[in-house]
């Protein structure tokens, strides 16, 4: 995915995008540490359908990296605001792990600019054990050369079976590879107040107001926000379907894309 990226002035930032394909409005908000390049895999199947607006989140990217404490109500209202830049008065919605974090408020602060909800991977509330997974990757990043610390990420985000998949190894070593080659690597600032972004959402109470068609996402072996977070969101947002990946992670979106393409793309349609 060629990335033609622009940039807008919303919220206080510089906010980076690219836009990929044509209809009706698809925003794409990706997870904490990864730039919006990282929808690549689907956005070669969404633009097919949908004009896909890949954004970099605050923090991240090509997009200012302010120092911190970021939130997920500040991050949605950036979201906004770029929508509102480009005079899109209301998409459907798909967000990845922080980004489907940053999806729930958006939906809830600004309900108006919401058609459809995808939330992949992502939580209402961290408990006590995510919050000091959280504290231990900030120490862990400021320390660790990025490969090492994307190794270990890897360790956290991909589930067991992807590990023995034939040439998926070496794939993640690359992985590691790119991550510490990276022209614009992420600040520690930026990393940090993302994080604090992640730790300090909670919607749990606020999510019977979300009312658009929604689908969840998760993998059933997901130890980084494991499943009963997401059973969570959908016992909590009315209406709402919950779609389980067998034998994924936290990335299940990548280690079963046979699955998660068409069947998000036909809940988006929708």
């Amino acid at each position: 995915m060629e990335r033609d990226i622009k940039k807008a002035s919303v919220n206080g930032i510089e906010m980076a995008y690219s836009i990929h394909g044509e209809g009706k409005p698809l925003v794409l908000l990706m997870g904490f540490g990864a730039d919006g390049g990282v929808w690549e895999l689907h956005v070669n199947e969404y633009q097919k359908h949908f004009k896909c607006i890949v954004i970099d989140n605050r923090g991240v990217g090509l997009t200012s990296q302010p120092k911190g404490p970021y939130t997920t109500a500040l991050m949605a209202d950036d979201v906004a605001g770029l929508m509102d830049h480009l005079g899109i008065s209301k998409a459907k919605v798909a967000g990845i792990s922080m980004g489907g974090a940053i999806a729930q408020e958006l939906a809830l602060r600004h309900p108006e600019k919401v058609e459809r909800l995808l939330l992949v991977a992502t939580w209402a509330k961290f408990n006590n054990y995510a919050t000091v997974v959280y504290e231990n990757l900030k120490k862990i990043r400021a320390q660790a050369s990025l490969d090492v610390f994307m190794e270990l990420l890897q360790l956290w985000i991909f589930a067991p079976p992807f590990y023995e998949k034939e040439g998926c190894l070496a794939n993640l070593k690359e992985g590691q590879k790119g991550y510490a080659a990276q022209p614009s690597p992420q600040t520690q600032n930026g990393f940090e107040g993302q994080l604090d972004a992640c730790m300090n959402h909670n919607a749990v109470d606020r999510l019977g107001q979300i009312t658009v068609p929604t689908l969840i996402v998760v993998g059933d072996q997901d130890i980084f926000t494991p499943f009963e977070f997401s059973r969570l969101l959908h016992d909590k947002i009315p209406g709402s379907n919950l779609l389980v990946l067998p034998g994924t992670g936290h990335v299940c979106h990548w280690e079963s894309i046979e699955i998660f393409n068409p069947k998000t793309a036909e809940f988006l349609k929708g």
